[in-house]
């Protein structure tokens, strides 16, 4: 009887030292989020974006940001490494840059310069040929880069989401990205590549999943996301506040992505999902926070399908506030406008969303 007790007490302790013991690759970090205050103005839902359709990729996956070239196409990055090209709705292979390429824009030449999660910085020539602008920081692989712009100058600025939960790592960027949000750790960065001399420069560290960055027309600031800390920060590169860094949005309703140059002035956001109200709750509770890890995967906090983009000015005003209620592109990355057209990026699908502006 004194042996069935014992097995049995066991069996009962082990579940419980499983969820107290087992280790994980988070050590999350106490933080006050704060409070929810949900869609209402100006991010107020709206059908905006039912109108929306999407390009049919075929096999390619995951078009996760997009720039338009100087020949008037669009080049889509995509999870297999394969830069898409799109005209009139025609998909072709363009060239792929191996790794996981996020972020891309064309340069002042024509080139297209690319983050890659995996590699680091690329450029792509008009002709397709591949090179490697950055691939190491100190002495030390540049992983996770992922999103980037190009000053008037040329100097590229670019986000390095997180230097502990790489791509390559652990899985993916999404996969990676959901373990930073849960740590909250402030492992990203935003730096300056100056291609003239070879030059960088850390221009702001321990960030939050350091996300989307776009550059002013005139280069007088940046604009970056701080994903998993639901705000935008403004830098200033020159100018008498030159160095500083100010909170331009805060207390957003999602988690912001991708930020890109619009016309007009305009910076365009996507926000990849709404937040997620239990990792508010325990975010001065790191210890649940580990515990959450040890679920089963299918029980962790997940990216709920949701479509929302913004265009905000550079004060931080929302010019623009698009959704979808039925989510059919959901985990919106971000919107490349073009004179008639919003290209809508996202993590997932086989589609590129776009929607024609006269019908917003």
């Amino acid at each position: 009887m004194r042996k069935i007790l014992t097995a049995s007490v066991i069996i009962l302790a082990l579940p419980g030292a499983y969820f107290l013991l087992w280790p994980v690759p988070v050590d999350p970090v106490a933080w006050q989020a704060p409070v929810d205050r949900g869609y209402v103005d100006p991010y107020e839902p709206n059908d905006l974006l039912k109108s929306s359709t999407g390009i049919d990729l075929g096999d390619f996956e995951g078009p996760e940001d997009a720039t338009l070239g100087r020949d008037g196409r669009i080049y889509v990055t995509t999870k297999s490494g394969a830069i898409v090209r799109i005209q009139n709705r025609g998909i072709s292979e363009f060239v792929n840059v191996g790794g996981r390429p996020l972020g891309i824009e064309t340069d002042q030449e024509g080139s297209l310069v690319v983050a890659n999660a995996v590699t680091g910085l690329q450029r792509i020539d008009r002709d397709g040929v591949v090179t490697t602008l950055l691939g190491d920081l100190d002495g030390q692989p540049l992983e996770n880069a992922n999103n980037l712009g190009i000053g008037p100058d040329g100097v590229i600025y670019f986000s390095q989401s997180s230097t502990k939960f790489t791509a390559a790592g652990f899985g993916g960027s999404y996969e990676a990205s959901l373990l930073d949000i849960l740590e909250h750790g402030g492992h990203g960065n935003v730096y300056a590549f100056d291609q003239k001399d070879g030059t960088v420069e850390n221009l702001m560290t321990g960030l939050n999943y350091a996300n989307g960055v776009a550059v002013s027309a005139d280069g007088s600031f940046l604009l970056v996301a701080e994903t998993s800390h639901y705000r935008i920060l403004k830098h200033w590169l020159s100018g008498e506040l030159q160095g500083t860094t100010e909170v331009l949005i805060d207390n957003l309703p999602a988690f912001p992505d991708n930020i890109k140059n619009g016309l007009s002035g305009r910076f365009w956001i996507g926000f990849a999902a709404p937040r997620n109200r239990l990792i508010d709750q325990l975010s001065d509770k790191p210890f649940l926070r580990k515990i959450i890890q040890r679920l089963p995967a299918a029980a962790r906090p997940r990216a709920e399908p949701f479509s929302h983009i913004i265009a905000i000015n550079s004060d931080g005003d929302v010019l623009m506030n698009l959704h979808d209620p039925a989510a059919r592109f959901p985990t919106l990355t971000g919107a490349l406008e073009t004179r008639d057209s919003l290209y809508l990026t996202t993590l997932f699908g086989h589609r590129l969303p776009r929607i024609k502006k006269h019908d917003l």
